[in-house]
C-alpha cells in the first residue's frame, strides 16, 4: 500500500554543498592506484543505485577520481541518462562523474541518493549543465543551488519507504540475471560450435547499404509524415524501438533516396556508439513498419537464401557478435564502425532448417528474459513514483 506523502513541515532550505561535499582525490595512474575496480558511466545503470558492472584499473590509461564506500558515483555528463550509484566498495570512477559525500549533521547518507534521483534533483542538474553535445555539471554551480530538505527524522521514514521498493526490484533483478545468463549460455552453445561452416558476412547478403550521406538527408527534409527515418533510437539488441520517429516526404523519397529503401526483414545495425553504448547492436525491422530508409549512421543489410534475418541478428548481438563489433570499431569518444569492415565478419552458418531451430529455442529463452526485465522495469518505476510522491513540492 503506497504511503501519502509526508508532511512537508519543518522543511528548510539548503544550499548542495550544505548536505553534500564533492571528492576529488585525483588518481593519474589508475594501474597504480592500488585498488581493484574501475567504475566507468558505462558501468552505470539509469535509476539504479547499485554498482552492478566494472572493469579493471588497467582497463584505462587519463586521471580518474577514487571513492570509498558509501560515496556516491553521481554522471555528471549527460545528466538526462540519471546515472546516481552509491558504492559499497573501494575504487576508482570516470572523470565524467563527480565523487559525492554527504554531510550527515544535514542530510542522512542513505537518504542523499535517493534525493538525487528524483525528477526534481535531475530536472534541476540538467538545466544547469552546459555544452550542447555532452552536457556537463560543474561542481561549483550545482554547488550554488537550493533545494529543500526534510528534517532528519522525516528523512529516516522516507528511507523505510524507499528501501521496501529497492529490495523488490532487487530480486527481480537478480531473477532477470539468472535469466540473461541462461540466454548467453545458450547462443553460446547454438552459436558457437566448431562443427558449424562459416562465412564471411557479404557472402550471405544480397544488399548492404550505409545510408544517404551529407547533404541528402539533412533536419531541413523531414516532415510530420511519409517515408520512416531509421535512425540510432530505433535499434536496440534483437529489438526495434518504435518510440524514436522522424520522416521525409513521400515525393521526395521517390525523387532522391529510393534507392535507399529499408525493407521488413532487413536488418538494420547501429555504426555509431561511445564508451557507454558501443555500436554493433541490431535487429529486425518489423513487417508493419512501412516504407523506410536508414541514416547515414544505421547499416542496413539484406540477406540472401542462405540466411535467416532473425538468426543473423541474434548473431550479430551475441558476445561473438559483438566482439568482431569491437575489433574492428574506430575511434575513441565516437566510436565506429564502417560498412565494410562489417561485411568481413565471420559468421556460423547452418543449414536453413537448422537456423529455424536455432531462432526458435533463442527466440523462448529471450522472451524469458525481457519479460523479467520488463517486470524490473514496472518496479523501477514505482520506485521512482515513491521517490517523486513523496518529495515532489515547489522548489
Amino acid at each position: 500500500m503506497l504511503e501519502r506523502p509526508i508532511s512537508k513541515a519543518g522543511w528548510t532550505r539548503v544550499r548542495f554543498d550544505q548536505i553534500a561535499t564533492q571528492i576529488n582525490d585525483r588518481v593519474d595512474n589508475p594501474a597504480e592506484a592500488g585498488v581493484e575496480r574501475y567504475v566507468g558511466l558505462e558501468h552505470l545503470d539509469p535509476d539504479s543505485l547499485h554498482i552492478r558492472r566494472w572493469g579493471e584499473p588497467t582497463d584505462v590509461e587519463s586521471t580518474k577520481l577514487r571513492f570509498q564506500p558509501g560515496d556516491i558515483i553521481f554522471g555528471k555528463r549527460r545528466v538526462y541518462q540519471r546515472k546516481v550509484a552509491v558504492a559499497d566498495f573501494e575504487g576508482i570512477c570516470s572523470a565524467h562523474a563527480m565523487v559525492l559525500r554527504a554531510k550527515s549533521d544535514a542530510v542522512l547518507p542513505e537518504f542523499l541518493p535517493f534525493f538525487m534521483q528524483s525528477d526534481m534533483f535531475m530536472e534541476r542538474a540538467l538545466s544547469i549543465s552546459v555544452g550542447s553535445l555532452s552536457p556537463t555539471i560543474n561542481w561549483k554551480t550545482l554547488a550554488a543551488e537550493e533545494f529543500l530538505l526534510p528534517p532528519l527524522p522525516a528523512q529516516a521514514r522516507l528511507v523505510e519507504i524507499f528501501l521496501s521498493t529497492v529490495r523488490y526490484s532487487e530480486s527481480l533483478f537478480k531473477l532477470a540475471r539468472k535469466a540473461e545468463a541462461l540466454f548467453i549460455a545458450l547462443a553460446e552453445n547454438l552459436l558457437n560450435s566448431p562443427s558449424i561452416p562459416k562465412l564471411k558476412l557479404s557472402e550471405v547478403v544480397d544488399y548492404a547499404s550505409d545510408g544517404p550521406f551529407g547533404s541528402k538527408l539533412k533536419t531541413e527534409h523531414y516532415s510530420a509524415s511519409g517515408v520512416r527515418v531509421i535512425r540510432l533510437n530505433n535499434i536496440a539488441p534483437n529489438i526495434f524501438l518504435n518510440d524514436d520517429k522522424a520522416y521525409i516526404p513521400l515525393s521526395y523519397f521517390h525523387t532522391d533516396l529510393e534507392r535507399y529503401e529499408v525493407r521488413p526483414g532487413d536488418i538494420v545495425i547501429a555504426g555509431l556508439g561511445d564508451d557507454e553504448i558501443p555500436p554493433g547492436r541490431s535487429c529486425v525491422v518489423p513487417t508493419d513498419l512501412g516504407p523506410s530508409i536508414n541514416k547515414a549512421d544505421c547499416f542496413c543489410l539484406r540477406v540472401n537464401s542462405r540466411m535467416d534475418a532473425r538468426y543473423l541478428s541474434f548473431f550479430l548481438n551475441s558476445p561473438m557478435g559483438l566482439s568482431q563489433s569491437k575489433e574492428f570499431s574506430q575511434g575513441t569518444t565516437r566510436i565506429r564502425l564502417n560498412l565494410e569492415n562489417i561485411k568481413r565478419f565471420n559468421v556460423p552458418v547452418p543449414n536453413g532448417y537448422e537456423q529455424v531451430e536455432i531462432v526458435e529455442k533463442l527466440d523462448d529463452a529471450y522472451s524469458a528474459w525481457t519479460g523479467v526485465l520488463e517486470r524490473v522495469a514496472k518496479a523501477s518505476e514505482l520506485q521512482k513514483f515513491m521517490v517523486n510522491s513523496q518529495l515532489s513540492m515547489q522548489q
